[in-house]
């Protein structure tokens, strides 16, 4: 399929989940801002648009890409608190139901580590941004004063997440519930954040000390200390985000960059295009039965990484990957939660591919602030032989992958949700990008597959595969999960490419574009 179109490269180009994280990101454009000012606005905003995926007491990673310049990563991920507390711990399980199935999450000030979005988005505006910061923050301000309006995919992550949402009467309200035994509020509900709109303000003032050193963070740390966390003042203080050099490979053609350790969304990712490298996937029609097993057997071989991560040793063929395998294993906990990613090029030279996450959120909110921490101790997967024993003052390594791809002259920026889907979603894109030169936006939406410790998940919407195709799944694997249309399980990816931007319809997303000088 050929990917080209004739017209005119846009100037500007930006795709997130959500319309109001999207419009944050072109005001600060409109304002004179470049990419970094853009993503500060747009994920500030999505701490209100999206607050169920993300929130400034999350953790975010980013891979910056400068023309003519090499590519940085930010690691702004959250961070294992410096002592494990013992005793009376708050710290209990509460039931996702996802409608098909349930999920055990565990809340409450003990599972809350060390929040880095505040120091990420500072640091990028630091080395990169162009308006000051508070005329940066501007848009996500107004936003968190007038309110967003309640979308379709963002009211089922409510339903989810209910108990969550209403395990204090600070969370409860803060998602539009005033009294803790109302109703979930319906689309179109429009929920305001004044006081997050208050600390925005602060922010832009102040910088990161007004999260990390202010009365926030003495409140935080006195609130753990008092009410079972493990959090403390020198855990707040010694936070600081870290720009590192990119894994940098090529896939076919093109150079991908993504987040290096201890991240590892960026290794898995590598290992399943390397894997889908040693076949002619172009050989085969899009969407055939070769095409599934190509696609499957790449990614049961990045599966590898996440079932023996305890021997790291084993998992690679690939020797420059063996020893960062073997130093994650010892240096970094696994974090796998729900996020939301932001997509920017300015088409000035410089462009950002941001993904947040705030776990499913703790419960707590930080008072004053409107900012819901997050929840990543309460991950089972960090804590392999029992809860509270991960290494202490270590980064959590991540399954998200921003990235870029620079094809020839031609550079795509993408990124996904999805928790452990990430890397299924991102890699199918990859492939329909490079292999079949797929025009992005029918990329994106494409029906998708994930293979999970051999369980096959699949999307079988009407417009999809060929019948032949669901006829194998069917015999090869009876026990498949199917979905009858597109669904946010499979991720969210939203990316922008030379000529487009496009956002993933299963989560909401919202694109948007500009041909002509702002």
């Amino acid at each position: 399929m050929d990917r080209s179109r004739d017209k005119s490269p846009p100037i500007w180009r930006i795709a997130s989940g959500h319309a109001d994280t999207t419009g944050a990101a072109r005001q600060a454009l409109e304002a004179g801002g470049n990419a970094a000012d853009a993503a500060v606005a747009a994920a500030a905003a999505a701490s209100i648009a999206e607050p169920l995926l993300c929130s400034l007491g999350g953790g975010a990673l980013a891979i910056v890409h400068q023309q003519g310049k090499p590519s940085l990563a930010l690691d702004a991920f959250t961070q294992t608190p410096r002592r494990r507390r013992v005793d009376a711990l708050d710290f209990y399980p509460i039931i996702g139901n996802f409608g098909t199935d349930v999920q055990e999450f565990h809340v409450g000030l003990a599972s809350i580590a060390t929040p880095g979005v505040v120091a990420g988005l500072t640091a990028l505006h630091q080395r990169f941004g162009r308006l000051p910061l508070s005329e940066a923050l501007l848009p996500a301000i107004d936003l968190a004063g007038r309110g967003t309006r309640l979308n379709v995919v963002q009211r089922y992550a409510l339903c989810i997440l209910e108990p969550i949402v209403r395990a204090t009467p600070q969370s409860a309200r803060l998602f539009g519930l005033n009294d803790q035994n109302a109703p979930i509020p319906p689309v179109g509900t429009r929920i305001a954040n004044h006081e997050l709109g208050s600390f925005l303000d602060c922010l832009g003032r102040e910088g990161s000390d007004a999260f990390y050193h202010g009365e926030p963070a003495r409140r935080l740390a006195a609130d753990s200390i008092a009410g079972g966390g493990h959090l403390s003042l020198a855990d707040l203080a010694g936070y600081r985000a870290r720009w590192r050099r990119p894994l940098r490979w090529r896939y076919r053609d093109a150079v991908v960059c993504s987040v290096p350790p201890p991240a590892f969304g960026g290794m898995m990712l590598n290992l399943a295009l390397n894997h889908l490298a040693t076949t002619s996937l172009a050989d085969h029609e899009h969407l055939s039965p070769a095409y599934c097993r190509a696609i499957i057997a790449a990614l049961s071989h990045s599966d590898e990484l996440r079932l023996q991560l305890e021997a790291p040793d084993l998992l690679a063929s690939e020797p420059a990957l063996r020893g960062a395998f073997a130093g994650l294993g010892k240096s970094a906990a696994v974090s796998r939660r729900g996020t939301t990613h932001i997509s920017i090029d300015d088409g000035r030279g410089l462009a950002v591919a941001l993904t947040l996450s705030n776990g499913e959120g703790s419960g707590y909110v930080l008072p004053g602030t409107g900012i819901v921490l997050n929840n990543m101790l309460g991950e089972e997967d960090i804590n392999r032989t029992g809860f509270h024993r991960w290494p202490t003052n270590r980064r959590l390594a991540s399954m998200m992958a921003p990235l870029t791809i620079l094809q020839k002259d031609d550079l795509f920026l993408l990124g996904s949700g999805g928790s452990n889907r990430i890397r299924s979603a991102l890699t199918q894109v990859i492939a329909r990008l490079v292999d079949y030169g797929m025009p992005l936006d029918e990329a994106i939406m494409a029906p998708r597959l994930h293979i999970e410790s051999s369980r096959l998940s699949v999307e079988i919407p009407p417009d999809g595969w060929p019948a032949d195709t669901i006829d194998w799944y069917l015999s090869h694997y009876p026990q498949a999960r199917t979905w009858p249309e597109r669904n946010l399980y499979f991720g969210g990816v939203h990316a922008v490419g030379p000529d487009i931007a496009a956002a993933d319809s299963r989560r909401s997303g919202q694109a948007e574009s500009a041909s002509t000088p702002t």
